[in-house]
């Protein structure tokens, strides 16, 4: 994957905000979690699938608030539905691997960009269903 512009600092802030929300996720999955948002970086400035611009905002406004509702899951599937960008779908099936994510997006850009993800970062887990809920 492509480097952020200072993937430290934003692997930085990342750490924190996971240690905040009193998570515990298997160590590739930061590393993974940054690789998806130097991916979303690089494709929003094409397909426009995200007003968050900035790196920097996309940890706590991305990352972060996909990864404060994983307390409140439970069972071993999830389905996001209206997925967007994969939000908050792919973090989710970042931080639990054993997890079945199902990703439900309309709009045939941003389905592009989630199954683009899917393949390169690469999520096992997760399957893309381009249609309506």
């Amino acid at each position: 994957m492509a480097a952020l512009s200072d993937r430290s600092t934003l692997d930085r802030a990342l750490a924190a905000g996971i240690d905040a929300l009193r998570l515990e996720l298997a160590p590739p999955a930061r590393g993974l979690l940054l690789d998806y948002l130097a991916l979303l970086e690089r494709w929003n400035g094409t397909y426009n699938l995200t007003a968050v611009r900035e790196p920097a905002d996309m940890v706590p406004r991305h990352l972060l608030d996909s990864l404060a509702i994983a307390p409140f899951i439970h069972g071993a599937t999830l389905a996001d539905l209206g997925s967007g960008p994969g939000l908050p779908g792919i973090p989710l099936a970042i931080a639990f691997p054993d997890r079945r994510v199902l990703l439900v997006e309309a709009n045939g850009k941003k389905a592009r960009f989630l199954r683009e993800a899917v393949r390169r970062l690469p999520l096992a887990n997760v399957e893309v269903v381009e249609a309506r809920a």
